[in-house]
């Protein structure tokens, strides 16, 4: 039997890269990665020393299981260039594959959450599984301050924790978040591609990036940078909207930069812009909080 590879989107963050290891090493495939890792990622990879999967930015022709995405935007190939076997997943389907296969996707905070209710004896018997799994749900939830933290992701933490030994899961996440919260000295399109998706929203092609930081007066000290960044990387990609999303995990909320028609960003959020950003106190995710109100603003 040919190999398979348990692979994550584009950009892998922590959930994506943890989440194929921990599967491919149930399930006797092997763990890809569809990207670099980012330093969040290193440090836990690090921690657990556990290595790096190995990188495939060509799957075509590849047997494939997909963890933490289904979307074609964000696949390291198109859905017919790959033999998909699986989606393992916690966000909306965006889906079309001309066989049935194995998919399961929970709405919970993160795919890892998802891969520990499936093997639960598996992971309880690998504590770097379990350090694993915790790092993704903390790094994916942001410490549990993310609207997409669900009941279940906090108990699920709690026995993860138990068994990979880490006394305060709070304090581990902190120490995960605090590996790439800093933006000094990085070039602005590392920092706006560090975590970045694409979507097509009503036929527009629209890119949301988004970072985590300690400090968002690193932000700030730089808004001209990335502003113009973001509208070269609108026009140079063909993009109709492009959103990075600079995340305060201190103070709770997004300083959201766009390029692109700033009536979309008024009609998703409520708040006129100034200038070229707005301030969304309280957001916090992607997935829950940006992502579809701004497709309801493109489709309304």
């Amino acid at each position: 039997m040919s190999e398979v590879y348990v692979i994550g989107h584009k950009c892998p963050d922590t959930d994506s890269i943890c989440s194929a290891i921990v599967y491919a090493g149930i399930k006797g495939y092997k763990p890809a990665r569809a990207g670099e890792l980012n330093e969040e990622t290193a440090y836990v990879l690090d921690y657990f020393k556990v290595p790096a999967p190995e990188l495939l930015e060509n799957a075509a022709g590849k047997k494939v299981v997909l963890v933490d995405h289904n979307e074609v935007g964000q696949c390291v190939a198109t859905h017919d260039q790959l033999e998909i076997l699986e989606v393992i997943d916690h966000h909306k389907m965006n889906f079309n594959y001309p066989n049935p296969i194995f998919i399961h996707v929970e709405p919970v905070g993160s795919t890892a959450t998802v891969i520990a209710k499936l093997y639960p004896e598996q992971v309880r018997q690998n504590p770097t599984y379990a350090g694993l799994l915790l790092a993704a749900i903390l790094s994916d939830t942001v410490v549990f301050k993310s609207p997409t933290t669900t009941e279940e992701d906090k108990a699920i933490a709690a026995e993860l924790a138990r068994i990979a030994g880490i006394a305060d899961p709070n304090q581990f996440g902190v120490d995960i978040k605090k590996a790439k919260a800093s933006i000094k000295g990085k070039p602005v399109s590392d920092v706006v591609h560090v975590d970045f998706k694409d979507y097509d929203f009503a036929g527009r092609k629209v890119g949301i990036g988004q970072t985590e930081v300690v400090d968002i007066n690193e932000v700030y000290e730089r808004k001209d940078e990335f502003v113009q960044y973001l509208k070269e990387l609108k026009e140079s990609k063909n993009y109709d909207m492009v959103i990075f999303m600079a995340t305060d995990i201190i103070k709770e909320g997004t300083e959201l930069y766009y390029a692109g028609d700033a009536a979309i960003i008024e009609k998703a959020f409520g708040v006129k812009p100034q200038g070229d950003s707005v301030w969304l106190p309280g957001v916090m995710s992607r997935k829950k909080q940006v992502a579809p109100p701004v497709e309801k603003a493109y489709c309304s």
